[in-house]
């Protein structure tokens, strides 16, 4: 017989954690835990207390047993290797492409700042596509809910059950009218 507490079901399910993994910590901090602390040789990033941080203050001591490698963002961008990839497309995305760019490189900054290990992989546009690659997930949906909060347009996510890779589209066709000029 199961226990069964006053809430019924509840302790039984509780008990069952089957499919899930007791190790919340991160994809880059699992696959290889350097040492502590580890300076990126490339970025100058910090992994100190199981994440890599780019702010974290470095004194004398730390820099005296640090060890020097390359962080996985780093190793990431120059291989190539994605888990998020943003397509931008519509007749609005062709018109406003500098101020995308410029959208996605804040939104991309902002989150390298907290979170080193998120960052944009490659920007490639061919012809009215414009796609952007980044090294996780949250960095893509980050950069489209941006855009559409920012532009407006429509957006749409869509995960991968293999690899779990987030493919996100965000899409504005109208274009906008011409601002009229001064004394014209």
């Amino acid at each position: 017989m199961t226990p069964q507490g006053p809430k019924g079901k509840g302790l039984i399910r509780s008990l069952n954690r089957r499919g899930t993994r007791g190790d919340k910590t991160p994809a880059v901090a699992r696959n290889i835990a350097p040492q502590d602390p580890t300076i990126c040789e490339r970025c100058g990033a910090v992994y100190s207390r199981k994440t890599w941080r780019q702010t974290r203050a470095v004194s004398q001591t730390m820099m005296a047993r640090a060890a020097w490698a390359v962080c996985p963002a780093c190793e990431q961008t120059q291989t190539g290797e994605y888990f998020g990839r943003v397509v931008i497309r519509g007749a609005y995305a062709v018109a406003n492409r500098r101020a995308i760019r410029q959208r996605i490189e804040n939104v991309a900054g902002r989150a390298r700042f907290t979170q080193p290990q998120r960052r944009v992989v490659e920007v490639s546009g061919a012809g009215p596509v414009l796609e952007v690659l980044t090294t996780s997930q949250k960095l893509a949906h980050r950069i489209t809910h941006e855009l559409k909060k920012a532009f407006g347009g429509r957006a749409s996510y869509k995960w991968s059950d293999t690899d779990g890779a987030l493919f996100a589209t965000w899409e504005r066709n109208d274009v906008p009218a011409a601002k009229p000029t001064r004394g014209a």
